[in-house]
């Protein structure tokens, strides 16, 4: 069974970005250095060699997932579904904060593009899951690990 990544249209171009660039810039770059570490002799005690080839396996390790994750990618396009004001993948969502009157906006993205404090909450956050289906005006209980809050949908935006 293939696994699939909910991802943004956003998500996936950078993934994509930092896939060309691995494959493009970064791969050439540490073959090379392990070619000039390997021409300065002794391998078992040459530090630069063995640095070489830990950096090539962060590589290409990092470039099968990222293949992997592309290749399961299920990419949403926020933009094109119907504004209904609900809460679904992709949406930004602004809420208030019942006790304190504060309010938040965050966009529930793939768990790749997550990114609190640029305001991008992935779909498997707490929060992101007590939102997923509700409407404008809807008040949701999440819980934290302050104990529970409860927020107001304020505003559901397909930017």
């Amino acid at each position: 069974m293939t696994t699939r990544y909910p991802m943004t249209v956003e998500g996936e171009q950078k993934l994509q970005e930092e896939l060309k660039h691995l494959k493009s810039e970064a791969r050439p770059k540490v073959i090379e250095a392990i070619a000039e570490a390997r021409e300065h002799g002794d391998l078992k005690e040459n530090a630069e060699y063995h640095a070489a080839r830990e950096q090539q396996g962060f590589i290409e390790g990092r470039i099968q997932e990222l293949e992997a994750k592309l290749s399961g990618a299920q990419v949403i396009d926020v933009k094109a579904l119907p504004q209904t004001g609900k809460v679904v993948f992709g949406v930004t969502v602004t809420l208030i904060n019942l006790d304190t009157d504060d309010e938040v906006r965050y966009r529930i993205v793939g768990e790749d593009e997550a990114d609190v404090k640029a305001g991008r909450i992935s779909v498997t956050s707490p929060i992101a899951r007590a939102l997923i289906g509700k409407e404008e005006g809807e008040v949701v209980q999440v819980k934290t690990p302050g104990g529970e809050v409860e927020y107001e949908i304020e505003k559901v935006e397909h930017l």
